[in-house]
């Protein structure tokens, strides 16, 4: 009976297909863009925004403003508090001929927390060990 049961679990093993099962989708193929292609080159749309932020508690402020005109040239400026006291401000300009442009100024003057002079950690030693006699054991009777 066992020989019965085991011939049948090996013959259906045996007629799976080798290897894995095939998948259940197939990815698109890919098609290259024909020769000649290039994207759409959309005119430049012209912007202008300003934000900024000022938060006492934290002590974060900044403020950015940004514009582009109807030529692509992109003009912007913004100001960032430093953590070591001053203001940084950078105005900047971009356009297709020039590139890129910044100006970078700073207002104020650098203060740096006072340096403390440098003090080596206290050495500490361990407690030398307390040693008692060993008790003295009496048989008991």
């Amino acid at each position: 009976m066992k020989c019965a049961i085991f011939a049948a679990l090996f013959a259906v093993a045996m007629a799976r297909p080798d290897g894995p099962p095939p998948p259940r989708y197939a990815p698109a193929p890919y098609a290259a863009p024909h020769k000649g292609y290039a994207p759409e080159k959309l005119p430049p749309q012209p912007f202008a925004y300003q934000y900024g932020v000022q938060d006492d508690y934290s002590g974060a402020s900044f403020e950015k403003a940004e514009s582009q005109d109807a030529t692509g040239a992109l003009q912007g400026s913004y100001r960032v508090n430093l953590p070591d006291g001053r203001v940084q401000i950078v105005t900047y300009t971009a356009d297709h001929a020039n590139g890129f442009i910044a100006d970078v100024k700073y207002e104020g003057t650098a203060v740096y927390p006072e340096e403390k002079p440098y003090a080596p950690a206290p050495k500490y030693a361990p407690a030398p060990p307390k040693y008692a006699p060993a008790p003295k054991y009496a048989p008991a009777l």
